[in-house]
């Protein structure tokens, strides 16, 4: 526990360099951080270790009972689509430094590892846990959040067919990355559903890594364009 305590610290510091420094990929990609892989592969290499690891976990835990099979259906439904179906209808994409995919593959094998190590330790969740709120509560957090996220993305899709544009539709009437929110959103439901210091410690990490990217991305887009709706928030309505 106290070493996912101390993980779970670093996302402070982290979220403080992103404040100040835009990760450098997507519209923020700039020269200075060695040699790129096209976005497509980039995506599917750093993410795999989600995609793939937490079901190697499974298997080999093998855990007893409903409550880890579940979890582990929630986490699927982002990561195969984050790590595969995204990456394969992407159109187009800046190349990402290879250094920021070794960044993220090499968080996300710490990840699930904790992940894990927490939803299928033996007798972690009997089956009466899917009768408990907070499992209820946290798996209808979990999709309202990846519906968000779909959505926002999907309208994304769209647009990046003829270059940057103003997005508009659903949430995006009041911010500027729905997308990050939805996400946001998911694990702050897994956290819940999960009850857990390891499903915490992703919802937090989550904040430090999108929350800047946010509002990084709501700078680029005020200044790409004029007409921007000046109403929009970054990442929150009304408020961030």
């Amino acid at each position: 526990m106290m070493w996912v305590a101390a993980w779970t610290a670093l996302a402070v510091p982290t979220l403080v360099v992103l404040l100040h420094v835009d990760a450098p990929y997507g519209r923020h990609a700039r020269r200075g951080w060695g040699p790129a892989v096209p976005a497509r592969i980039a995506w599917m290499v750093m993410e795999a270790p989600a995609a793939l690891g937490l079901p190697a976990l499974y298997l080999a835990a093998r855990p007893a009972g409903v409550v880890p099979a579940a979890l582990l259906a929630l986490w699927l439904a982002h990561y195969v689509n984050r790590a595969v179906v995204q990456p394969l209808r992407a159109r187009g994409g800046t190349a990402m430094p290879a250094s920021v995919m070794a960044m993220g593959f090499a968080f996300n094998c710490v990840n699930v590892a904790i992940q894990g190590s927490a939803a299928f330790a033996p007798g972690a969740y009997a089956d009466a846990w899917l009768a408990d709120p907070r499992f209820g509560v946290g798996l209808a957090t979990f999709v309202a959040g990846y519906a968000t996220n779909a959505h926002a993305d999907a309208v994304l899709r769209r647009l990046r067919a003829g270059g940057y544009q103003i997005p508009r539709g659903g949430l995006y009437r009041w911010v500027s990355c729905p997308n990050y929110l939805g996400e946001i959103v998911e694990w702050i439901g897994w956290a819940i559903a999960t009850w857990s210091l390891a499903g915490a410690s992703f919802a937090v990490w989550t904040i430090a890594n999108l929350a800047p990217r946010a509002l990084a991305n709501h700078r680029w887009l005020r200044e790409r364009f004029p007409d921007y709706p000046r109403e929009r928030r970054a990442l929150v309505p009304w408020l961030v």
